[in-house]
């Protein structure tokens, strides 16, 4: 026999929504007690939760209406899911008073002690449900250098920077220190970190790997390990790195893996590593985000899709135009800049340095747009971003979600535009079909009605930068390259114009040996 289960969605008074989803009949106790069903609430974007009688169990199987025997909660808090209240109160402190559903599922087994493998859309909140834990078991431990205690695996170097960020707060209120090691960057910081002692390192497994060969970091105190995102590290060919990092730590140890799917090897690292564990699903990140409304523009050609991107670019909130490569995502940066739109690029042939600032440049509000390549798809996870742009569609349907779902995060709503040139429509549409996204394409112009409600209000003109001007040369002074006039003065020494330049004594070869600064250099 199945229940057809009644998720509600309610304004804080009353109930505006029912949705009837077929799942087995669960089990009541003695006392025909209640089961739980998830319950949203649009007015307030928050997640809450049904107590539901077995009375009401029978009539929701027979689509009775039984408004009259669901009664309203207080809803499932961190506290129901065994949070502590320290780390409350800097979930409190930042915002969060609630927990998200794949929190609501996998709380209670990680922090049990229990493998757990857990598959989420992007922005479901799986940072907080792998953090928690973490910070919740390691609390108390002795700290010894170069050997933590807890390991974070992520993919790129921005991400990995923003699970510390996610992190840092939740640590600190526990006595515990956390270090990001990742490439693209001197090792030398993350070693002095790592030799001073550390509870949870994050890091990327290249650079971690590099440590580990110079025996400049143990595993073998290592008691919680996560992966995150698996699936893009597999698409990246980080798994066989990561099946030895893992190997490098005890078997004993707890083990956290998220993925979207368990293709491309991601099954067998849970087959070898995660023991009994707990799957625990909330909506793949395959799939398309319910408050994520898809546009399909089509233009005329290369003028008219300039003219659309700069208008949607002009809009008053954050937004993130994906690009196919780095001097196109470089160039258009620049170019809004200098229209008074202040924008930001992010792509592979930045350093880490130029990442991290432009990144915090846009995360500030200090420029509304950022002009990426693929490297933000899965990378950034910025709050608010209101529209993403895919100037130019991606190949793969799972890049088109992944960039995609850096807008309607964690609850909140977003639009997606695609905007598409004559010869891509066909492309496009199998891309479309791919992803799961039914939508219907408009063409359109710059000014069209359509693009115009998309965009908004126009932000105010922002003036860019002045260049920097060099410094006037001083009067009379000879340009730079340009010769003495005879009988001049030499300069820096120099033999007078038409004379032959002295030689010193000894130098009987025209060999010339290194300059003192280069063997310097080279000996240092």
């Amino acid at each position: 026999m199945l229940l057809t289960t009644l998720t509600v969605a309610f304004d804080g008074q009353h109930v505006v929504k029912r949705f009837f989803t077929p799942r087995a009949r669960p089990a009541f106790g003695a006392d025909a007690g209640a089961v739980r069903i998830s319950a949203i609430d649009f007015a307030h974007r928050q997640f809450r939760h049904l107590v539901l009688t077995e009375r009401a169990y029978l009539a929701a199987h027979s689509a009775e209406p039984i408004l009259k025997d669901i009664k309203l909660t207080t809803g499932t808090t961190f506290a129901d899911l065994g949070v502590g209240e320290s780390l409350i109160e800097v979930l409190a402190a930042r915002g969060i008073s609630h927990p998200f559903p794949i929190q609501i599922e996998t709380l209670p087994d990680t922090l049990g002690g229990r493998d757990v493998l857990g598959r989420g859309k992007t922005g479901s909140g799986k940072t907080l449900a792998f953090s928690l834990p973490m910070v919740s078991r390691l609390a108390g431990r002795p700290r010894r250098p170069a050997r933590p205690t807890g390991l974070v695996l992520a993919p790129t170097r921005e991400l990995a920077s923003q699970i510390t960020a996610t992190l840092q707060p939740l640590a600190a209120v526990n006595g515990l220190r956390v270090t990001t090691i990742f490439g693209g960057v001197p090792q030398g910081r993350q070693v002095t970190a790592l030799n001073s002692g550390v509870d949870i390192v994050v890091a990327c497994p290249g650079r971690l790997e590099d440590l580990m060969k110079q025996r400049l970091i143990s595993l073998d105190s290592i008691e919680i390990t996560v992966i995150d995102e698996a699936d893009h590290m597999a698409d990246l060919g980080f798994l066989p790195g990561v099946t030895r990092i893992l190997a490098a730590t005890p078997s004993g140890g707890q083990r956290l893996l998220f993925s979207a799917t368990l293709d491309n090897g991601v099954d067998k690292l849970v087959n070898r590593f995660l023991h009994d564990a707990v799957l625990h699903s909330v909506d793949s990140s395959d799939s398309p985000v319910p408050q994520m409304v898809h546009h399909v523009f089509h233009v005329s050609g290369a003028a008219a899709k300039k003219d659309l991107v700069h208008r949607l670019a002009s809009g008053t909130g954050r937004r993130i135009l994906f690009m196919r490569t780095k001097h196109q995502a470089r160039k258009f940066a620049k170019q809004l800049t200098e229209s008074g739109v202040p924008a930001v690029d992010l792509h592979g042939n930045l350093s880490q340095p130029a990442r991290d600032r432009n990144l915090a440049v846009f995360s500030k509000g200090e420029a509304r747009v950022l002009v990426a390549t693929d490297i933000a798809a899965r990378g950034v996870h910025v709050d608010g971003i209101e529209l993403v742009v895919h100037i130019d569609p991606p190949a793969e349907h799972k890049a088109y979600l992944h960039r995609s779902g850096r807008t309607a995060r964690a609850g909140n709503a977003g639009d997606v535009v695609t905007v598409v040139l004559p010869e891509q429509r066909k492309d496009t549409h199998a891309l479309m079909r791919r992803a799961g996204i039914r939508v219907t394409p408009q063409e359109v112009t710059a000014d069209s009605a359509a693009v115009h409600e998309l965009v908004g209000d126009i932000a105010p003109y922002q003036a860019p930068a002045p260049k920097q001007v060099a410094a006037p040369k001083k009067a009379g002074a000879p340009k730079k390259g340009a010769a003495p006039k005879k009988g001049a003065a030499p300069r820096n020494g120099a033999a007078p114009h038409g004379s032959p330049r002295p030689r010193s004594a000894g130098s009987g070869s025209r060999r010339r040996g290194p300059r003192p600064g280069r063997m310097r250099q080279e000996t240092s």
